[in-house]
């Protein structure tokens, strides 16, 4: 005797969900003889009687009652299985947690999540700003699904892939007789206010050694924290800077100006991957979409320095 099938089921959740052979048919997007001779197999093979035939209409028989209660249960966790597969497959409900430093949370990121978000509505993200080496430990440790960094190096039991390599940039307020030059030389900076990052920042000490290397004296008349704070000041006039070109992207525009430094001073934007947390489609998804990014980002860096 032929075994059931998901046919059949499908067959009789509909008649017993509908009523009638007629609408159980349009529901399976078949014929009601159709509908019908797959019914009377069903019983048949099950050896039961599941509906009482009256007048050309269907009446469930208490065995076929019994019967739809366990194939109701049945039912929705198939369609949970399913309702959950195509989460899956759209990343619905999924979560990525990304550790970077400040500066991505603050110039990279944001102009990049939007775009991701609206494809994929259901992810929810974590981005956790944090400063090395405190940040290189909890990419070893596995904490992260992503992290970002400056570094060169690649940090134990993870693999790392450049995204960015630019060089850092001279910000200046909008009509600043500096603004006139195409490139900027340390030279141009003497004598200048001159707005710089705090004396523990590594990138404060490689800018200072060169423009000591090149005999410079400028005005320090502020320092601060974050490349973001500089911009603010160079845009309110405070002085002139030399800053990473992610953050100076953020505030060109009318009262900023963007121009090349003669000399190189590299910015890295390393994307680090852990090598022992679970492959996901979702990581996979949002490392092309970083790549796709960065290299709109170079673009358009090279067209706002040249305005």
């Amino acid at each position: 005797m032929p075994a059931v099938n998901l046919r059949h089921i499908e067959i009789f959740h509909a008649v017993m969900t509908t009523g009638n052979l007629t609408e159980a048919a349009q529901m399976l997007h078949t014929s009601q003889p159709t509908v019908s001779r797959e019914l009377a197999r069903f019983e048949k093979v099950l050896g039961l009687k599941l509906f009482e035939r009256t007048r050309g209409r269907l009446h469930p028989t208490v065995q076929g009652l019994r019967l739809f209660e366990e194939v109701q249960r049945s039912w929705y966790g198939l369609d949970r299985i399913v309702s959950a597969a195509e989460s899956l497959r759209e990343f619905r409900q999924g979560e990525l947690s990304i550790v970077c430093l400040p500066v991505f949370s603050q110039s990279f990121l944001p102009t990049l999540l939007q775009p991701f978000l609206a494809r994929y509505p259901e992810v929810n993200l974590t981005i956790v700003p944090q400063e090395s080496p405190l940040l290189e430990e909890w990419l070893s440790a596995q904490r992260h699904d992503l992290g970002l960094t400056e570094t060169l190096s690649t940090p134990a039991g993870t693999e790392r892939t450049e995204l960015l390599s630019l060089d850092e940039v001279c910000v200046l307020p909008a009509g600043h007789p500096l603004a006139r030059k195409q490139i900027l030389t340390p030279a141009d900076f003497h004598g200048e206010n001159y707005i710089s990052l705090s004396q523990t920042d590594s990138y404060r000490q490689l800018l200072d050694s060169l423009f000591a290397e090149h005999q410079v004296k400028r005005r320090m008349v502020v320092e601060t924290h974050s490349a973001a704070s500089i911009c603010a000041m160079v845009r309110a006039g405070v002085g002139v800077s030399v800053v990473n070109p992610l953050t100076a992207l953020d505030y060109a525009g009318r009262d900023i100006v963007i121009r090349p430094f003669s000399l190189s001073v590299p910015f890295t934007v390393s994307l680090i991957r852990p090598l022992h947390r679970p492959v996901s489609a979702l990581v996979e998804a949002f490392t092309e979409h970083l790549i796709a990014h960065a290299r709109q980002v170079a673009l358009r860096l090279s067209d706002r320095q040249s305005l």
